[in-house]
Order: structure tokens, then C-alpha cells, then sequence
């Protein structure tokens, strides 16, 4: 399986922008960090990773809406 980097614009769409795909974590959450930090502050764009077998199901994954996390104290 394939690490997978994508830059993401939410408005007026959700755009997925395939930027590149690594072999080992190490690297792949080192090139993320980078990308993040050269984002403008004001910039609405986002830099995700996701582990997935194909591209394809890197962003049918990164499509899937998820339920929140639970806040402390929920039941």
C-alpha cells in the first residue's frame, strides 16, 4: 500500500489534487509537514496523506464523509 498526497480545495467544490505518492511513512509525513507549511496562512486549501492500495481508493476514502470524534464526557 501507498502513502498519498493530496491537496484539497473544499469551496466552491471539493477538489482533490493528487500532488505525489510515497513507499514509506517516513517520507511521506516529512513532504506533508513541508507542504503545510509553505500553505499561506489565509489560504483555504488543506494537505492530506492517506494509506490506500490504489488512487483511486486513496480519494474514495478521502470523499467519505465521517461523524465527528466524541467530545470528552459524551456517552
Amino acid at each position: 500500500m501507498q502513502y498519498f498526497i493530496y491537496r484539497i480545495t473544499e469551496r466552491p467544490i471539493r477538489i482533490l489534487e493528487k500532488l505525489e505518492q510515497h513507499e514509506k511513512y517516513g517520507a511521506a509525513l516529512a513532504r506533508v509537514k513541508q507542504l503545510r507549511a509553505e500553505l499561506p496562512e489565509d489560504s483555504t486549501k488543506i494537505v492530506r496523506m492517506i494509506h490506500a492500495e490504489t488512487e483511486l481508493h486513496a480519494e474514495d476514502l478521502l470523499n467519505q464523509i465521517r461523524d465527528p470524534a466524541p467530545e470528552l464526557g459524551d456517552d
